[in-house]
């Protein structure tokens, strides 16, 4: 079993290469659903993210992850406190689907905040998808992101020469499909050959 860290900054199009990753027969799991996973409503996590931030997040009973994301982008301290209740969930709940797959899987994680967490340890291999600041806010703003918003997530992580640096694989994703695809089938190649060693 191979256990793969896939990180890139926001925009950069991770989850597009994931999905590819995917279709080539990786089980792909995503770190940014299984945040929202661990707060859902009726969850412990759901109880203790109010109890700490207020009825203030809700829209409509559920925690609204703009509303949060605004506070969290603001203040350091409030963002320490959430990934004290986020982190441990999203990695409990993956060492859990980790235990139940096949033993020859490979699995990929797409986790936005690798280095940022010091998570690096617990991957065998780190694949970092990098692209153009232009292409990342085209991107971010066909989501809806307003440019203030995208310049403050940005500004929050680190650059991508921090991720390459503890990265084994580059993924080049400036907006060509066709070329996105071809580097994720050759990193996945690479990767069923380590598994055959």
């Amino acid at each position: 079993m191979l256990i793969v860290a896939l990180t890139g900054g926001i925009g950069s199009g991770k989850s597009h290469a994931g999905g590819y990753f995917q279709n080539l027969g990786a089980i792909v799991v995503d770190s940014d659903q299984l945040a929202r996973d661990v707060i859902e409503r009726g969850t412990p996590g759901f109880d203790e993210v109010i109890n700490r931030f207020g009825d203030a997040i809700l829209t409509e009973g559920d925690i609204d992850r703009r509303k949060l994301g605004e506070i969290v982008f603001e203040d350091s301290q409030a963002r320490v406190d959430l990934e004290s209740i986020i982190h441990p969930r999203i990695q409990a709940t993956f060492s859990e689907l980790v235990a139940q797959a096949p033993e020859d899987s490979i699995i990929i994680n797409q986790i936005p905040l690798l280095v940022e967490t010091g998570g690096m340890d617990r991957f065998d291999r780190i694949i970092t998808v990098i692209s153009t600041r232009e292409k990342r806010v085209e991107r971010l703003k066909a989501r809806g992101m307003s440019n203030s918003e995208i310049t403050r997530r940005m500004q929050s992580q680190v650059s991508d020469e921090e991720r390459i640096e503890i990265s084994d694989f580059i993924i080049e994703n400036h907006g060509n499909e066709e070329n996105l695809l071809r580097e994720v089938e050759a990193v996945y190649s690479e990767l069923l050959a380590e598994m055959k060693l």
